[in-house]
């Protein structure tokens, strides 16, 4: 790992997602998680604060960057509920099938790279019936926006983290096996390629 993953790309990648709007898509989303939770691409611990510690008994926060774990740690201080870290992607889950009852991904699915073996370490990791709840930026619904996706999308992925602007996430999500419950879309304020947002939850079919 070089001296830009190692160092600044991770305070990039934390400045970047603790813009006021994203918090505001955070703070809709992670209530909805409950019991034994697993966040993939925990990152920063930017959604530590908003869960419902009445609502979860255990979390296991998911990424592959050591320093970024580090990170939220510290914010995991704050918290009451018991949360065991894990720096490993989601493509090496170590957990045992059926553990969750939650699986929670904000802002995540546009980086992993094998993003059809992701979703099929989350079904296996998740209780039959249990929810996929999900919070991801992707391909815009105007031609012209799409456009500017397709034409930056090389070089914000090299300089983001492997971040892509324009993955159909409702359609990611339903190829990988799950069925989504109820979705909602719009662009939240700011740079219009990478703000259009897709949230909601899924159960796998």
């Amino acid at each position: 790992m070089g001296l830009y993953e190692k160092h600044i790309l991770p305070n990039l990648v934390h400045a970047a997602c603790k813009h006021r709007p994203a918090m505001r898509q955070r703070e809709k989303v992670v209530p909805l998680a409950h019991g034994r939770v697993l966040e993939v691409g925990l990152g920063s611990g930017l959604n530590l604060p908003y869960y419902d510690a009445s609502k979860v008994s255990k979390l296991w926060g998911l990424d592959p960057s050591p320093e970024m774990i580090k990170m939220a740690e510290k914010q995991a201080e704050s918290v009451s509920f018991d949360v065991e870290f894990i720096s490993l992607p989601v493509e090496e889950l170590p957990l045992e099938t059926n553990c969750a009852d939650t699986v929670l991904v904000t802002y995540t699915l546009c980086t992993i790279s094998d993003i059809e073996l992701a979703l099929r370490e989350i079904a296996r990791v998740l209780k039959p019936g249990g929810e996929l709840v999900f919070c991801e930026h992707g391909v815009a619904p105007d031609a012209n926006i799409r456009r500017w996706q397709k034409c930056i999308n090389p070089v914000w992925k090299r300089i983001g983290g492997g971040c892509n602007l324009n993955r159909d996430i409702p359609g990611l999500i339903e190829q990988g096996g799950f069925r989504i419950k109820g979705m909602r879309a719009k662009y939240i304020p700011g740079w219009r390629p990478a703000c259009f947002n897709y949230w909601g939850t899924a159960t796998h079919v």
